[in-house]
């Protein structure tokens, strides 16, 4: 997916949240519901969360520099996370402590119709946000399903967007059914008991985006298609004997940095190895224009197996 489009996901969602989050806190300013409350908080909190991640997308954009040789990318993955964190800590932790004392204290609504409005109207908006994110999620997933394009996706602001949406749409049905219920069985308890589901949503919300978000963070490979067109360039190559194998790094939605290994044929001195090189590398950056740093090492297959063993009893142990 293009930074434009993210970027678009990004921006409906904001202008979204908004709007919806003053809305929510009107309609609980003047009726005195827990989970419109709560549903402004989350609103509130996806609107800094859309701001952060715009924050971390523009400060990702900047080239690679002494300090930082790979570039910025994994700065959008920082933000994610925090982002991931606000959603616990901010709309998970506020939503649960004013339905606990909405339970505890139960309060009557004093003009729940305007909370049926703005229910209403932010179905609406989020419906829309949440179609955006939705649309471009499908386009670039391709084949694969969704849970699966989730876990193996590399830019996080449509899935982030998207899960947020998700999460708030889910929300809204819950303050909905909680607003309903206390009016209708005379039970103020039920408000604040909508509050708590609202709460639960958001923790489960939070905990996936902070999964996918760490393991960004910390260094996933690139896509495995990915490794295997590097494999194929470089064997395609004359001077290549043998390709041994590649390991890729995600650095950023559209940067990852690659090292090859390879076998070059016997024959060949250290100036046509040097060549060949340059030539392998003109190739796959041509192809690959996501690939921002490349490196080739002239290796036998028994120094990579090695390697790999190695790398294969780290994670046994683990």
């Amino acid at each position: 997916m293009s930074s434009s489009n993210s970027r678009l996901v990004v921006y409906a969602a904001l202008a979204g949240n908004l709007a919806i989050a003053v809305a929510k806190f009107v309609a609980a300013g003047l009726s005195g519901s827990s989970a419109m409350l709560s549903e402004g908080v989350h609103s509130l909190v996806d609107t800094a969360n859309e701001l952060l991640l715009l924050y971390g997308m523009h400060r990702a954009a900047r080239p690679p520099d002494a300090v930082h040789p790979f570039g910025h990318g994994r700065e959008l993955y920082f933000w994610s996370f925090i982002v991931a964190l606000l959603v616990f800590a901010l709309g998970a932790g506020v939503s649960l402590f004013e339905g606990v004392g909405h339970l505890r204290h139960p309060e009557t609504m004093t003009d729940p119709k305007v909370n049926y409005i703005v229910l209403g109207v932010s179905m609406v908006f989020e419906g829309a946000s949440w179609y955006v994110a939705l649309r471009e999620f499908r386009a670039a997933k391709g084949s694969m399903g969704y849970f699966e394009a989730f876990r193996k996706s590399k830019d996080p602001t449509t899935f982030t967007v998207l899960l947020e949406d998700s999460a708030a749409l889910l929300g809204l049905l819950i303050a909905f059914a909680g607003v309903a219920s206390a009016q209708a069985l005379h039970m103020p308890a039920l408000d604040g008991a909508a509050s708590v589901g609202i709460a639960l949503v958001l923790a489960v919300a939070a905990a996936l985006l902070a999964r996918e978000s760490k393991g960004l963070l910390i260094g996933e490979p690139a896509h495995p298609r990915l490794r295997e067109s590097l494999l194929e360039i470089a064997a395609n190559d004359p001077g290549v004997g043998h390709v041994n194998g590649a390991l890729t790094v995600q650095m950023g939605p559209h940067q990852v940095v690659a090292a090859l290994s390879a076998e070059f044929e016997d024959h060949l001195t250290t100036p046509q190895i040097e060549e060949c090189i340059g030539r392998i590398e003109k190739a796959i950056k041509t192809r690959h224009a996501e690939i921002t740093s490349l490196f080739i090492k002239p290796q036998t297959s028994e120094v990579w197996r090695a390697r790999r063993r190695a790398i294969e009893r780290a994670n046994e142990q683990d």
